[in-house]
């Protein structure tokens, strides 16, 4: 099944004003991914942060697909109910389009107060937004004209062009039950990032919704996503990109406050000696390739389904050549055996 890498999130470094930098660095790592054989590349999602954690991820994607020709491009995820549904169906057809197929759409509800009020949207009407949004991508891609009469859009009858020439995928981020519910129903399959326990339960839900919806499982795909640090054992994994995690799992708690922050963005606070042993907590699987291919067999044994896996490897702090080292130790010791 192989596997794909990401986020990719074209942040700026502590002290950093370089924009160019970090999105020149974005599309030549899509291109490395592609040359390393992974199988897909992943952008992610936020607005209004200091380092410019990347909000535009469709028009990245464009841009992978024009400097790439066979790796697969996803989102995970962008923040659907911050966007228009229309403008996104015509911005994800475009993609398709210009990367001859190779779009993937992860969707996600969002969580930043921040981010609704800034761009006019309802955080309390986000899960029916959602909802709705499922309802009206294919309807848009289909190129008829149709009306969508809903109680969070109100669209008048129109046709969605330009026409994907191949269907686009639709996934559905997040981890509570009325999303994984909603994505058996109406989407093609989930990314996630649940510990494994709870990545067993979402199994059970998307089963038991595609029982009653008479939908074949086998047409469902669990993506799975987890940080994934190589090293030649879990201690020297974890020593070798502790900071690195840590920036990138700091910068959440950090990103509302941000918003209002003038100047570049600062360094992650010294890492206490609580949130060091939580950092290997949650989906983060240190050690040698062998032991990351033995861990990830291990949860698509348990799930009893054909999940795929995407390394959440990506580290805005890390620099370029030891993110390609780290990319092509996951290409080489771990893809080909998953």
């Amino acid at each position: 099944m192989g596997l794909g890498f990401g986020l990719l999130s074209a942040q700026l470094r502590p002290g950093e004003t370089d924009w160019s930098r970090a999105y020149d660095e974005t599309i030549r790592l899509a291109v490395e991914a592609e040359r390393l054989g992974l199988s897909s590349v992943w952008t992610t999602e936020h607005h209004f942060v200091d380092d410019g954690y990347m909000p535009s991820l469709l028009v990245v994607s464009a841009a992978i697909a024009a400097a790439t020709s066979r790796i697969a491009i996803g989102t995970g995820v962008v923040l659907a109910p911050l966007h228009h549904p229309l403008r996104l169906a015509e911005d994800a057809a475009t993609v398709q389009l210009l990367s001859r197929g190779r779009l993937l759409l992860g969707l996600g509800l969002g969580w930043s107060g921040v981010e609704f009020e800034g761009l006019g949207a309802e955080m309390r009407r986000r899960g029916a937004a959602m909802e709705e949004i499922l309802g009206i991508l294919p309807r848009a891609w289909s190129g008829e004209p149709f009306r969508h009469e809903g109680d969070v859009y109100d669209l008048p009858e129109l046709a969605v062009r330009p026409v994907p020439a191949e269907r686009i995928p639709v996934l559905i981020g997040g981890g509570a039950e009325p999303a994984i519910r909603r994505a058996a129903r109406l989407a093609d399959g989930i990314f996630s990032n649940a510990p494994v326990r709870s990545l067993l339960q979402q199994v059970a839900w998307v089963r038991d919704e595609l029982e009653q919806t008479g939908r074949d499982p086998a047409s469902f795909r669990f993506i799975h996503y987890s940080v994934m640090l190589p090293g030649t054992s879990a201690e020297d994994a974890m020593e070798r990109y502790r900071d690195d995690l840590w920036t990138m799992m700091w910068k959440y708690s950090d990103m509302e406050a941000s918003a209002t922050r003038p100047g570049p963005p600062p360094a992650a606070p010294p890492l206490t000696d609580d949130q060091r042993s939580r950092l290997s907590g949650r989906s983060t699987i240190a050690g040698t390739t062998d032991q990351l291919v033995e861990t990830l067999l291990d949860v698509r044994h348990q799930a009893g389904m054909p999940v795929e896996f995407v390394a959440r490897s990506y580290f805005a702090t890390l620099e370029y050549d030891r993110q390609v080292e780290l990319m092509q130790e996951l290409a080489e010791g771990v893809a080909p055996h998953i």
